[in-house]
Order: structure tokens, then C-alpha cells, then sequence
């Protein structure tokens, strides 16, 4: 089983797509609840969402599911926001705080040490090879992490969820251009709610490779579900003329974003 793909383009704008994967090997998978086996957990269909929106843009996407191992998550399992609810490197239980695992089948130290390995290591070796490529060419990266989640989510956040929701761990990740780019256009998107830096500040992709004094910047985008599935429960169908409606926005973002590369590439 491949654990990453990568598509290889020209453009400095880089999409990143942790947790759109929903492979889980036969092992891991014999270990899983009936709850966990759902996966409901997935960005789902977020691949096809950003698919064809900015021309000679480089994908890197994890093919394994984020109960594997979370490719999203620090390798050395801190926590992304100390003191509220989240889940860790390979999660015990689902966004709902319900156990995932059959009992007495919870992933173990070795199992985190192999997993790390095989999955973990290889998807962020493939996607720092990518960044540096797409740097080398520019003179800049820019990384945009894309996610998704469920608008309702009592064990992580109070209320509904906005649709757009930046994250640049409070500036830190990428140039304010970029950032204030990215709240113009979501804030101007009729029809649409948006916030900076609210629940979700970027995970650790964001926050490890965002250091806009070397050249290489990062940005996470976390969608609201609502704006692209039919429904937030299963099947999890993408919804065609929601996706487009939002397409047109994530469309004009991502070339800004890149026309802005391009000039800082040359300033």
C-alpha cells in the first residue's frame, strides 16, 4: 500500500491533504470498535473539492486513514491545544470522545514506534521533498493544509462552527499578505461565515513547516462539512452543487494566494 501520492506542479502554492485517506491495513482494521470501523472522522471528499482550482499546483495526500496515525499531529504526541479536547498522534477515540478501539486493543507504544515508520515519517518526508522542490524553483513555498470537519461537535467546540476557518497559529506561519488575503476573500464570500485563528490555529503541518523568514510559508484551511456534504453522518455524500458554490471562493483564494508568492518572490 502506497501512504502517499503526490502530484507534481510548477505553481509555489502546495496543497497539503493529511486526512482525506481512508486506508487502514487489515490488522489495524481487525482492532478497530464497530464505531471506529465508520471512520467517520475523515475529511471526507476534500481531495475532490480543491481538484482543478489553481493550475500546476502540487499535491501531497496521505492514503491512510487518521486512526492509523494522525499525519497531522506532532510525532513526539504534545498536544496541539493543551488544556481542551482533541485527539492525539493515534487517536483513542472519535471526535465525540466514544472509544474507537475494541477493548484491550488500543495502539501501544511499539505500535505507535511502527506506525510512525511506515506511515507517519514517509508522508511529511514527501511532503518537505516537495516543499523544497517547489522552493528551489521560486525562491518561495507556500503550504495550504487542507481539512474538513463536522459544523457540530460538542466534545471539541461549543455551537456551530464558521465555514472558513484560518489558521496561521496567530501569524506565526506565514507573511501577513497571505493571511489577510485569506480573511478578505472568506469574509467577502457571501452566504459563508469565517474566522482567523479561532478553534482551529493549524495543527502541527502548519505550525512545523510554516517559517516565513526561510521562505516557505503555511496556512491550514478547516471547511465546515456543512458546505460541501449532503450530510455530516454517513454516507458522508459529496454534495455537487454545494461544491461548486464553494469552489468559487476556494478558487479565487488560492490564486491570490499564489499571485502573492509570486510577487514576494520577486520584492
Amino acid at each position: 500500500m502506497a501512504v502517499f501520492e503526490v502530484t507534481q506542479g510548477s505553481s509555489p502554492v502546495i496543497l497539503g491533504f493529511p486526512h482525506t485517506g481512508t486506508d487502514v491495513p487489515a490488522d489495524i482494521h481487525a482492532r478497530l470498535n464497530d464505531n471506529g470501523r465508520i471512520l467517520a472522522d475523515t475529511d471526507w471528499h476534500i481531495h475532490d473539492l480543491y481538484d482543478g482550482l489553481l493550475e500546476n499546483v502540487t499535491t501531497v495526500r496521505a492514503t491512510f486513514h487518521r486512526y492509523v496515525i494522525d499525519a497531522n499531529r506532532d510525532p513526539a504526541g504534545v498536544s496541539l491545544y493543551p488544556g481542551q479536547n482533541t485527539t492525539g498522534l493515534i487517536p483513542e477515540t472519535d471526535f465525540d470522545g466514544r472509544p474507537i478501539w475494541k477493548d484491550g486493543q488500543a495502539p501501544t507504544d511499539a505500535d505507535i514506534a511502527h506506525r510512525l515508520h511506515d506511515f507517519h515519517a514517509p508522508y511529511h518526508a514527501a511532503l518537505a521533498a516537495e516543499i523544497e522542490r517547489v522552493k528551489a524553483i521560486h525562491g518561495i513555498a507556500v503550504l495550504y493544509d487542507c481539512h474538513s470537519i463536522r459544523s457540530h461537535i460538542p466534545f471539541l467546540f461549543d455551537g456551530k462552527l464558521p465555514d472558513f476557518n484560518i489558521g496561521t497559529d496567530n501569524g506565526k506561519t506565514c507573511a501577513p499578505a497571505i493571511e489577510a488575503t485569506a480573511v478578505s476573500v472568506t469574509a467577502a464570500a457571501e452566504g459563508y461565515t469565517s474566522i482567523l485563528n479561532g478553534r482551529f490555529k493549524g495543527g502541527w503541518t502548519t505550525r512545523h513547516y510554516g517559517r516565513p523568514e526561510t521562505g516557505v510559508h503555511a496556512i491550514q484551511m478547516e471547511l465546515a462539512q456543512s458546505t460541501h456534504l449532503a450530510t455530516e453522518t454517513p454516507p458522508f455524500a459529496y454534495d455537487p452543487s454545494k461544491a461548486d458554490r464553494l469552489r468559487i471562493h476556494l478558487k479565487d483564494l488560492l490564486t491570490r494566494i499564489e499571485q502573492i508568492a509570486l510577487g514576494l518572490k520577486q520584492s
